[in-house]
């Protein structure tokens, strides 16, 4: 299960890297209400796919190496509530965002969550060791 767990998760960050990185400039107003001018922009959202790109190799990794596999589902964990957490707050602050958005913080919940199971099942309830 939590080879599934990182496979499944890095499959659709993936997809959402690219999303971001491959041509923001014309991906982004399709897929959001997003207008991407100018060049420090497009770099701010190819660094973000950088970002995500390095959190799979992680997740991948830990999903056929034993000895990553805690650190692998510590990291998703981690990186799923710090998305969903700013989502929140954005939330709080902004706004209800599009309704793709609101999906992707609810899918973020859920994938902690899970992660968390998994810790829990699989490695005990004890995460320094």
């Amino acid at each position: 299960m939590t080879r599934f767990y990182l496979l499944f998760s890095a499959a659709g960050l993936f997809v959402i890297a690219l999303g971001y990185g491959i041509d923001p400039a014309a991906i982004l107003p399709m897929a959001l209400n997003v207008t991407v001018e100018g060049i420090d922009l497009t770099h701010i959202f190819r660094a973000v796919m950088g970002l995500y790109l390095a959190m799979i190799v992680l997740w991948i990794l830990g999903a056929f190496r034993a000895s990553l596999t805690k650190a692998a589902v510590i990291a998703e964990v981690t990186f799923m509530f710090g998305l969903a957490a700013g989502r929140i707050l954005s939330i709080i602050i902004d706004g209800m965002p599009s309704v793709l958005l609101v999906i992707y913080a609810v899918l973020e919940i859920v994938m902690g969550l899970w992660g968390v199971l998994i810790l829990k099942k699989q490695h005990g309830t004890q995460l320094e060791s």
